[in-house]
């Protein structure tokens, strides 16, 4: 039995006074509207009218079920309607992810702007250097520089960062400019957790390679990391995002851009869904029109 579609019968019936007249209005059969209301009264194991030949009238039972029917229906509709509208005009809560830093230079101001275009949409954004799991956390959608390795989420590409070796051109000026990778493994590098002991990785000619590294500082934290070195502690290793405004006061010199791996993508993702929620679609659509051709 389709309940909503029986309690709809219900009302018609009580409305019209008749079943004939009931089935008129609902564009029905007669015998379709005879069996939805046996079916509904079956399931509820009460008769909702006394019936005879001239008009059906409502039982005491009907009556009180009558009205709770009608809120019920309003309720739906009214359910439709908010989907409806918001399918013109996204509302609702989402949850956003993103690194620490990324979300703090650019994610941030792109929701900014995103909430200034959809005043009717809230967005908790949660900040993280680890690697968020939507499912298991409640997000709705994340921010992530590497490449997707789990099946059920979807990604969209939004632009590629680049892994980057700096030094202040202080230090570069005192221990001279490297030629090749291999010449970090005897100068001092500032290193970040949790793989500050990882041998940094490089290409050259499509071949990657990696070199082994060491200094006398490391972090948790990116920006302490990057500070250190441009006040001249040594070396470190970044995503180019991390230091472009330190590259552009001069703070911060790149080296090594000829031995760069390849760049890492950066990928806004979210639950496969057959139907995306329409400010899930909508917020996705804005931060591709944001970040387009972003490459950093």
């Amino acid at each position: 039995m389709d309940r909503l579609k029986a309690m709809q019968t219900f009302v018609q019936i009580a409305d019209q006074g008749s079943l004939t007249k009931a089935a008129d209005a609902m564009g029905s059969s007669l015998p379709a509207v005879v069996r939805s209301l046996a079916a509904l009264e079956a399931h509820l194991g009460v008769r909702l009218f006394h019936r005879t030949t001239r008009r059906n009238s409502l039982t005491e039972e009907g009556v009180r079920y009558l009205e709770s029917t009608r809120d019920v229906l309003a309720a739906a509709d009214a359910a439709d309607l908010a989907l409806t509208a918001e399918a013109r005009e996204p509302a609702g809560r989402l949850t956003v992810t993103a690194p620490v830093l990324f979300g703090h230079m650019y994610v941030a101001p792109a929701i900014t702007r995103f909430l200034a275009r959809y005043d009717t949409m809230h967005c908790s954004v949660l900040l993280h250097d680890r690697q968020v799991n939507l499912l298991e956390e409640g997000v709705d959608v994340g921010i992530r520089i590497s490449p997707l390795a789990d099946s059920s989420l979807v990604a969209q590409r939004l632009g590629t960062v680049r892994h980057v070796v700096v030094a202040s051109p202080d230090y570069l000026a005192r221990h001279g400019t490297p030629g090749h990778p291999r010449e970090l493994a005897h100068a001092n590098c500032v290193r970040v957790h949790p793989n500050s002991t990882a041998p940094w990785g490089f290409e050259h000619q499509g071949k990657p390679f990696s070199v082994a590294t060491r200094g006398n500082l490391d972090f948790n934290h990116i920006a302490p990391a990057i500070e250190s070195c441009a006040v001249g502690m040594g070396f470190g290793l970044f995503f180019s995002y991390q230091v472009l405004p330190h590259v552009a006061q001069g703070r911060l010199k790149i080296v090594l851009d000829a031995f760069e791996p390849p760049p890492t993508p950066v990928n806004v993702i979210y639950p496969h869904a057959r139907l995306l929620p329409a400010r899930t679609r909508a917020f996705v659509d804005w931060m591709k029109a944001e970040f387009t051709g972003l490459a950093l």
